[in-house]
Protein backbone atom coordinates (compact mmCIF):
# COMPACT_ATOMS: atom_id res chain seq x y z
CA UNK A 1 0.00 0.00 0.00
CA UNK A 2 1.57 3.38 -1.16
CA UNK A 3 2.00 5.43 2.09
CA UNK A 4 0.64 9.16 1.18
CA UNK A 5 3.21 11.66 1.61
CA UNK A 6 3.48 14.19 4.68
CA UNK A 7 2.72 17.43 4.52
CA UNK A 8 5.43 19.73 5.59
CA UNK A 9 5.22 21.17 8.60
CA UNK A 10 3.86 25.09 9.03
CA UNK A 11 6.90 27.35 9.03
CA UNK A 12 6.73 29.69 12.31
CA UNK A 13 5.84 32.96 12.47
CA UNK A 14 8.04 35.84 12.11
CA UNK A 15 9.42 37.33 14.66
CA UNK A 16 7.53 40.65 15.32
CA UNK A 17 8.87 44.07 16.55
CA UNK A 18 8.68 45.23 19.63
CA UNK A 19 9.13 42.15 21.71
CA UNK A 20 12.24 40.29 22.76
CA UNK A 21 10.81 36.91 23.76
CA UNK A 22 7.80 37.05 21.63
CA UNK A 23 8.27 35.16 18.60
CA UNK A 24 5.95 32.73 17.30
CA UNK A 25 2.52 34.69 18.71
CA UNK A 26 0.38 36.72 16.54
CA UNK A 27 -0.10 40.65 17.27
CA UNK A 28 -3.18 41.72 19.36
CA UNK A 29 -6.53 40.89 17.85
CA UNK A 30 -5.01 38.45 15.70
CA UNK A 31 -6.04 35.01 15.87
CA UNK A 32 -8.76 34.93 13.58
CA UNK A 33 -10.55 36.24 16.33
CA UNK A 34 -13.61 39.35 15.38
CA UNK A 35 -12.56 42.45 16.90
CA UNK A 36 -14.57 43.20 20.04
CA UNK A 37 -17.77 45.75 19.68
CA UNK A 38 -16.42 48.38 21.53
CA UNK A 39 -17.39 51.71 20.54
CA UNK A 40 -14.58 54.26 19.46
CA UNK A 41 -13.26 56.29 21.95
CA UNK A 42 -15.35 59.34 23.14
CA UNK A 43 -18.38 57.41 21.39
CA UNK A 44 -19.37 56.19 25.03
CA UNK A 45 -19.84 52.55 26.54
CA UNK A 46 -21.94 50.08 25.43
CA UNK A 47 -23.16 49.26 29.17
CA UNK A 48 -25.89 50.86 30.64
CA UNK A 49 -24.97 53.57 33.36
CA UNK A 50 -24.26 52.59 36.79
CA UNK A 51 -27.33 52.65 39.23
CA UNK A 52 -27.57 55.30 41.63
CA UNK A 53 -26.54 55.03 45.23
CA UNK A 54 -23.25 54.12 44.33
CA UNK A 55 -19.94 55.55 45.09
CA UNK A 56 -17.86 57.63 42.85
CA UNK A 57 -16.02 55.75 40.38
CA UNK A 58 -12.44 53.71 41.19
CA UNK A 59 -9.35 55.59 40.86
CA UNK A 60 -6.11 54.86 39.11
CA UNK A 61 -7.21 50.88 38.88
CA UNK A 62 -8.05 50.70 43.10
CA UNK A 63 -11.27 49.94 44.85
CA UNK A 64 -12.24 52.37 47.46
CA UNK A 65 -11.70 50.71 50.76
CA UNK A 66 -14.88 49.91 52.54
CA UNK A 67 -15.53 51.84 55.92
CA UNK A 68 -15.77 49.95 58.93
CA UNK A 69 -17.49 52.57 61.80
CA UNK A 70 -19.73 55.40 60.82
CA UNK A 71 -18.33 58.53 60.36
CA UNK A 72 -17.43 60.94 62.94
CA UNK A 73 -20.58 63.73 63.38
CA UNK A 74 -20.25 67.29 64.95
CA UNK A 75 -20.81 67.57 68.63
CA UNK A 76 -23.15 71.11 69.74
CA UNK A 77 -21.20 73.17 68.25
CA UNK A 78 -22.73 75.42 65.55
CA UNK A 79 -25.89 75.08 67.03
CA UNK A 80 -26.73 71.81 66.54
CA UNK A 81 -27.77 69.31 68.77
CA UNK A 82 -25.05 67.51 71.10
CA UNK A 83 -26.41 64.52 69.90
CA UNK A 84 -25.69 61.85 66.95
CA UNK A 85 -27.34 58.93 65.22
CA UNK A 86 -26.13 55.41 66.48
CA UNK A 87 -23.51 53.80 64.21
CA UNK A 88 -25.27 52.25 61.31
CA UNK A 89 -27.24 52.64 58.46
CA UNK A 90 -29.53 56.19 58.29
CA UNK A 91 -33.11 54.82 58.53
CA UNK A 92 -31.99 51.52 60.01
CA UNK A 93 -34.72 49.43 62.58
CA UNK A 94 -33.65 49.68 65.68
CA UNK A 95 -31.73 46.96 67.31
CA UNK A 96 -33.03 43.55 68.33
CA UNK A 97 -32.15 42.27 71.56
CA UNK A 98 -31.29 38.78 71.75
CA UNK A 99 -31.96 36.08 74.33
CA UNK A 100 -31.73 36.83 77.95
CA UNK A 101 -27.94 35.75 79.12
CA UNK A 102 -27.46 33.47 81.83
CA UNK A 103 -25.82 35.06 84.93
CA UNK A 104 -27.95 38.07 85.01
CA UNK A 105 -26.13 39.54 82.00
CA UNK A 106 -27.86 41.73 79.53
CA UNK A 107 -28.76 40.38 76.23
CA UNK A 108 -26.92 41.28 73.05
CA UNK A 109 -28.62 43.78 70.92
CA UNK A 110 -28.61 42.24 67.38
CA UNK A 111 -28.55 43.91 64.05
CA UNK A 112 -26.14 47.21 64.81
CA UNK A 113 -24.32 47.25 61.57
CA UNK A 114 -20.88 49.10 61.28
CA UNK A 115 -20.59 48.99 65.25
CA UNK A 116 -16.69 48.38 66.98
CA UNK A 117 -17.47 44.69 68.49
CA UNK A 118 -18.60 44.42 71.84
CA UNK A 119 -19.94 48.18 71.93
CA UNK A 120 -23.54 46.60 70.91
CA UNK A 121 -24.68 46.81 74.48
CA UNK A 122 -24.24 50.85 74.91
CA UNK A 123 -26.42 51.34 71.62
CA UNK A 124 -29.29 50.24 73.63
CA UNK A 125 -28.67 52.22 76.80
CA UNK A 126 -28.62 55.64 78.36
CA UNK A 127 -27.04 54.71 81.98
CA UNK A 128 -24.66 52.74 83.30
CA UNK A 129 -24.05 51.97 86.55
CA UNK A 130 -20.20 51.09 87.85
CA UNK A 131 -19.74 49.51 91.13
CA UNK A 132 -16.27 48.55 92.64
CA UNK A 133 -15.93 45.36 94.38
CA UNK A 134 -14.74 45.49 97.75
CA UNK A 135 -11.45 44.18 98.51
CA UNK A 136 -11.16 42.90 101.99
CA UNK A 137 -7.44 43.00 102.26
CA UNK A 138 -7.00 46.61 101.64
CA UNK A 139 -10.08 47.34 103.85
CA UNK A 140 -8.51 45.64 107.01
CA UNK A 141 -4.84 46.03 105.77
CA UNK A 142 -4.60 49.51 103.93
CA UNK A 143 -2.36 47.00 100.98
CA UNK A 144 -3.61 48.70 97.55
CA UNK A 145 -5.26 46.05 95.83
CA UNK A 146 -5.92 45.78 91.44
CA UNK A 147 -9.30 47.89 91.49
CA UNK A 148 -12.40 45.10 89.85
CA UNK A 149 -15.85 46.67 88.91
CA UNK A 150 -19.32 45.51 87.50
CA UNK A 151 -20.95 47.66 84.97
CA UNK A 152 -24.65 47.31 84.96
CA UNK A 153 -27.86 49.12 83.30
CA UNK A 154 -30.73 50.61 84.73
CA UNK A 155 -32.28 47.15 84.97
CA UNK A 156 -29.47 45.36 87.16
CA UNK A 157 -28.38 43.69 84.35
CA UNK A 158 -24.61 42.89 84.07
CA UNK A 159 -23.07 44.64 80.84
CA UNK A 160 -19.08 44.73 81.39
CA UNK A 161 -17.11 43.85 84.65
CA UNK A 162 -13.86 45.65 84.99
CA UNK A 163 -10.54 44.83 86.08
CA UNK A 164 -6.58 46.89 86.62
CA UNK A 165 -3.86 46.02 85.39
CA UNK A 166 -1.20 46.98 87.21
CA UNK A 167 1.83 45.75 89.54
CA UNK A 168 2.27 45.82 92.83
CA UNK A 169 5.04 48.41 93.23
CA UNK A 170 3.11 50.59 91.04
CA UNK A 171 0.35 50.66 93.32
CA UNK A 172 2.23 50.63 96.79
CA UNK A 173 4.60 53.47 95.82
CA UNK A 174 2.20 55.69 93.52
CA UNK A 175 -1.32 55.25 95.00
CA UNK A 176 -3.99 56.64 93.11
CA UNK A 177 -1.51 58.88 90.58
CA UNK A 178 -0.53 54.97 89.46
CA UNK A 179 -0.19 54.50 85.98
CA UNK A 180 -2.40 51.75 84.90
CA UNK A 181 -4.53 49.37 82.52
CA UNK A 182 -8.37 48.93 82.68
CA UNK A 183 -9.72 45.76 80.75
CA UNK A 184 -13.29 45.77 80.09
CA UNK A 185 -14.20 42.63 79.45
CA UNK A 186 -18.43 41.21 78.37
CA UNK A 187 -19.94 37.77 79.19
CA UNK A 188 -17.45 35.48 77.07
CA UNK A 189 -14.23 37.25 78.91
CA UNK A 190 -13.71 38.73 75.27
CA UNK A 191 -11.57 42.02 76.21
CA UNK A 192 -14.01 44.96 74.24
CA UNK A 193 -12.20 48.33 75.54
CA UNK A 194 -9.12 48.90 76.86
CA UNK A 195 -8.30 52.46 79.28
CA UNK A 196 -4.51 53.31 79.65
CA UNK A 197 -3.53 55.94 81.96
CA UNK A 198 0.15 57.09 81.58
CA UNK A 199 1.97 58.28 84.79
CA UNK A 200 1.93 62.14 84.83
CA UNK A 201 1.54 64.75 87.39
CA UNK A 202 -1.82 65.63 89.48
CA UNK A 203 -0.90 68.74 90.55
CA UNK A 204 -2.53 72.13 88.83
CA UNK A 205 1.09 73.42 89.37
CA UNK A 206 2.11 71.88 86.55
CA UNK A 207 -0.01 72.52 83.18
CA UNK A 208 1.67 71.33 80.76
CA UNK A 209 1.73 67.73 82.27
CA UNK A 210 -2.35 66.74 83.19
CA UNK A 211 -3.78 63.50 83.21
CA UNK A 212 -4.66 61.58 80.13
CA UNK A 213 -6.38 58.28 79.10
CA UNK A 214 -6.54 56.48 75.82
CA UNK A 215 -9.60 54.50 74.69
CA UNK A 216 -9.05 52.12 72.36
CA UNK A 217 -12.06 49.22 71.04
CA UNK A 218 -11.27 46.39 69.64
CA UNK A 219 -7.58 46.60 71.94
CA UNK A 220 -5.04 48.40 69.61
CA UNK A 221 -8.02 51.03 67.53
CA UNK A 222 -7.75 54.02 69.25
CA UNK A 223 -11.53 55.62 69.74
CA UNK A 224 -11.35 58.49 71.98
CA UNK A 225 -9.28 60.49 74.77
CA UNK A 226 -9.76 62.31 77.94
CA UNK A 227 -7.81 64.85 78.56
CA UNK A 228 -7.59 67.14 81.57
CA UNK A 229 -8.14 70.66 81.15
CA UNK A 230 -5.73 72.84 83.12
CA UNK A 231 -7.47 74.68 86.36
CA UNK A 232 -7.34 75.69 89.78
CA UNK A 233 -10.67 75.87 91.30
CA UNK A 234 -13.00 72.92 89.68
CA UNK A 235 -11.98 69.53 87.46
CA UNK A 236 -12.19 70.13 83.60
CA UNK A 237 -11.95 67.73 81.30
CA UNK A 238 -12.39 67.48 77.01
CA UNK A 239 -13.65 64.44 75.77
CA UNK A 240 -11.76 64.02 72.29
CA UNK A 241 -12.43 61.07 69.13
CA UNK A 242 -9.47 59.63 67.37
CA UNK A 243 -8.87 62.68 65.88
CA UNK A 244 -7.77 64.46 68.91
CA UNK A 245 -11.03 66.63 68.04
CA UNK A 246 -13.01 67.97 71.15
CA UNK A 247 -16.43 66.40 70.99
CA UNK A 248 -17.91 66.92 75.08
CA UNK A 249 -16.71 68.44 77.69
CA UNK A 250 -17.11 67.55 81.74
CA UNK A 251 -17.19 69.79 84.07
CA UNK A 252 -16.53 69.06 88.42
CA UNK A 253 -17.39 70.80 91.11
CA UNK A 254 -15.22 72.67 93.73
CA UNK A 255 -15.86 70.33 96.84
CA UNK A 256 -15.75 66.65 95.56
CA UNK A 257 -16.09 65.54 99.52
CA UNK A 258 -18.76 62.38 99.30
CA UNK A 259 -20.41 63.68 102.63
CA UNK A 260 -23.57 61.89 102.91
CA UNK A 261 -24.75 63.01 99.03
CA UNK A 262 -23.79 62.53 95.37
CA UNK A 263 -20.90 64.13 93.68
CA UNK A 264 -21.68 65.27 90.25
CA UNK A 265 -19.48 66.19 87.22
CA UNK A 266 -21.91 67.53 84.31
CA UNK A 267 -20.95 66.69 80.90
CA UNK A 268 -21.40 69.57 78.25
CA UNK A 269 -21.27 69.98 74.49
CA UNK A 270 -19.48 71.76 72.80
CA UNK A 271 -21.43 74.51 73.02
CA UNK A 272 -21.75 74.61 76.80
CA UNK A 273 -25.68 72.94 77.76
CA UNK A 274 -25.63 69.73 79.95
CA UNK A 275 -26.03 66.49 77.83
CA UNK A 276 -25.45 64.01 80.57
CA UNK A 277 -23.58 63.72 84.27
CA UNK A 278 -20.75 61.51 85.91
CA UNK A 279 -22.29 61.03 89.77
CA UNK A 280 -20.29 59.60 92.67
CA UNK A 281 -23.09 57.98 94.54
CA UNK A 282 -23.55 58.16 98.11
CA UNK A 283 -22.85 54.20 99.18
CA UNK A 284 -23.56 54.22 102.89
CA UNK A 285 -21.32 55.33 105.72
CA UNK A 286 -19.59 52.52 106.25
CA UNK A 287 -18.65 51.95 102.47
CA UNK A 288 -17.35 55.28 102.57
CA UNK A 289 -15.02 55.29 105.87
CA UNK A 290 -13.62 52.32 105.44
CA UNK A 291 -12.99 51.63 101.90
CA UNK A 292 -12.85 53.30 98.61
CA UNK A 293 -15.22 50.51 97.00
CA UNK A 294 -17.19 53.66 95.35
CA UNK A 295 -20.73 53.50 93.46
CA UNK A 296 -20.45 55.25 89.70
CA UNK A 297 -23.17 56.54 87.96
CA UNK A 298 -23.10 58.03 84.06
CA UNK A 299 -25.61 59.24 82.00
CA UNK A 300 -25.88 60.61 77.98
CA UNK A 301 -27.93 60.48 75.52
CA UNK A 302 -29.40 57.34 73.72
CA UNK A 303 -28.30 58.26 70.75
CA UNK A 304 -24.93 59.21 71.31
CA UNK A 305 -21.79 57.86 69.06
CA UNK A 306 -21.14 54.41 71.25
CA UNK A 307 -17.67 55.63 70.70
CA UNK A 308 -17.53 58.64 72.89
CA UNK A 309 -20.21 56.88 75.21
CA UNK A 310 -17.39 54.38 75.66
CA UNK A 311 -14.71 57.47 75.87
CA UNK A 312 -17.45 58.38 78.71
CA UNK A 313 -16.88 55.39 80.33
CA UNK A 314 -12.80 55.86 80.67
CA UNK A 315 -13.43 59.37 81.71
CA UNK A 316 -15.27 57.80 84.97
CA UNK A 317 -12.77 56.01 86.11
CA UNK A 318 -9.96 58.16 85.71
CA UNK A 319 -12.37 60.77 88.18
CA UNK A 320 -12.54 57.91 90.48
CA UNK A 321 -8.91 57.29 90.74
CA UNK A 322 -8.00 61.22 90.31
CA UNK A 323 -10.62 62.01 93.10
CA UNK A 324 -12.08 59.49 94.94
CA UNK A 325 -9.24 56.55 95.52
CA UNK A 326 -7.32 56.51 98.75
CA UNK A 327 -4.11 55.18 99.30
CA UNK A 328 -3.88 53.04 102.36
CA UNK A 329 -7.56 53.90 103.42
CA UNK A 330 -7.35 57.63 103.81
CA UNK A 331 -8.84 60.30 102.43
CA UNK A 332 -6.69 63.25 100.33
CA UNK A 333 -9.32 64.97 98.24
CA UNK A 334 -8.53 68.91 98.37
CA UNK A 335 -11.04 71.67 97.62
CA UNK A 336 -10.39 72.80 94.19
CA UNK A 337 -7.36 71.17 92.36
CA UNK A 338 -4.82 71.73 94.98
Amino acid sequence: MQQQPQAPYAPYAPQYQGYEQGAGYPPSGGGGYPPAPYPPPGTGSPYPPAQPGYGQPMQQGYAQAPQMYAPNQPYGGGGYQPVVVQPGVPGHPPPMMGQPAPGGWMPIPQGIPNCPPGLEYLTAIDQLLVHQKVELLEAFTGFETANKYTIKNTLGQKVYWAAEDTGCCNRMCCGAARAFDMKIMDTFQNEVLHFNRPLRCSSCWFPCCLQTMEVTAPPGNVIGYVEQDWSILTPQFSIKDQNGQTVLKISGPFCTFSICGDVEFEVLSTNGSQVGKISKQWSGLGRELFTDADHFGINFPMDLDVRVKATLLGALFLIDYMFFEKSGNNEQDRPGMF
